[in-house]
């Protein structure tokens, strides 16, 4: 495996680490288990809110910040990560809250949809903030502003010459 390989593997498999640490922390300082009903007033509250759209998306920002360009596609397993292996633990290991019963899955699951996209939103958002731009090509490339600007400078580079620096 060549080197730039293996450290993009690497750089992935990092970014998918912290993005998870991310959504884990952020439920844990929430104090919310999305997975639990407690009732329809006291489900979907602003802590709650927060733990679907707000968390996944800081997630999905440090994937995105982290890996670069191609964070986008990496953003969306941390939350799938993290919401699989909760809803498991209540499931299989750890014991529901009295007063509380086991989200469907259907309904988890499009919860998990939902984080899943707001990830998403973050993921994109922490690509534009490494690289300044969307997309793969350079703008220089596909903008015509940008054209203009690059065919400028290059003029300017030229005409002062080395001796004028």
């Amino acid at each position: 495996m060549s080197r730039w390989l293996a450290n993009k593997w690497l750089r992935g498999t990092l970014a998918i680490a912290a993005g998870c640490a991310v959504n884990y922390l952020g439920d844990r300082l929430l104090g919310v288990r999305m997975e639990l009903w407690w009732g329809l007033i006291h489900t979907f509250t602003i802590p709650w809110v927060l733990d679907v759209f707000l968390v996944p998306f800081l997630a999905g920002t440090v994937v995105g910040l982290i890996y670069g360009l191609g964070g986008k596609w990496l953003c969306y397993f941390p939350p799938l990560i993290v919401r699989f292996w909760s809803y498991i633990g209540l499931m299989d290991i750890s014991r529901i809250p009295e007063g509380a019963s086991l989200l469907p899955m259907g309904w988890w699951g499009f919860f998990v949809i939902l984080a899943v996209e707001s990830a998403a939103f973050g993921g994109v958002a922490g690509e534009i903030l490494v690289k300044r731009t969307y997309g793969r090509m350079p703008r220089h490339l596909y903008h015509k502003a940008y054209q203009a600007e690059a065919l400028r400078r290059q003029g300017t580079e030229g005409a002062h010459g080395e001796g004028e620096r």
